[in-house]
């Protein structure tokens, strides 16, 4: 597994930091929105900011404040800590290459479940993880979402049940849910890695 991380804590006061790259943190905020399909009219009503004033976010001509981005981080339907991921990558190298020791981590929506961003950034049509469940986790309850998803099992075994259906994968072993609900445990006595791609985003 690649090292772990910690995942970043936003700044408690009202102002970013000052290394704080407006031109990036404007271009993540216009990704998202247009992966979400959200318009600035949605951004502006939900912060109670002008139309004008998120397109000069979005365009790295002004910084939001932390309340701003708690606003907009909540109807993305992301930790607003995402914002502050620092981009230490190459310029070149932005959104199109991402690094071993550089993937970002998204915190557990189970117990026992880890998530890497395999892809560039969570802009795209679809995202990539690099999903790593711990010997025993499992998710309880079946859940469904609107979306297509693929998964390839890299180590280990996973339970997967698709609707009523009970799948056994090993490594080697790769799946599709399409809008369906389901649910999945690790019934192993070792880690499971699974590489899982979602789209359109989840996150």
């Amino acid at each position: 597994m690649p090292k772990s991380k910690t995942p970043i804590s936003p700044p408690a006061d009202s102002a970013l930091p000052n290394d704080c790259d407006a031109a990036i943190l404007g271009g993540k905020i216009r990704k998202l929105r247009k992966a979400r399909g959200k318009s600035l009219i949605d951004i502006a009503q939900a912060i109670g900011r002008s139309v004008s004033f998120i397109s000069q976010i979005e365009r790295g001509r002004t910084h939001p404040s932390i309340a701003d981005l708690r606003g907009i981080a909540q109807l993305l339907g992301l930790p607003v800590a995402w914002f502050f991921v620092t981009e230490t990558a190459p310029k070149d190298e932005r959104g199109r290459i991402v690094r071993a020791d550089k993937r970002q981590l998204f915190g557990s929506r189970t117990d026992g479940l880890m998530e890497e961003l395999l892809s560039p950034d969570i802009g795209g049509a679809f995202e990539t993880f690099l999903s790593t469940f711990k010997p025993g986790a499992k998710l309880t309850e079946f859940t469904q979402r609107d979306t297509e998803e693929e998964g390839y099992i890299v180590k280990g075994s996973l339970d997967l049940w698709i609707g009523k259906k009970l799948f056994h994968l090993q490594a080697g072993d790769s799946f599709r849910i399409v809008r369906e609900p389901f649910r999945w445990a690790n019934p192993g006595t070792t880690e499971t890695i699974a590489v899982w791609v979602i789209s359109p985003p989840t996150y």
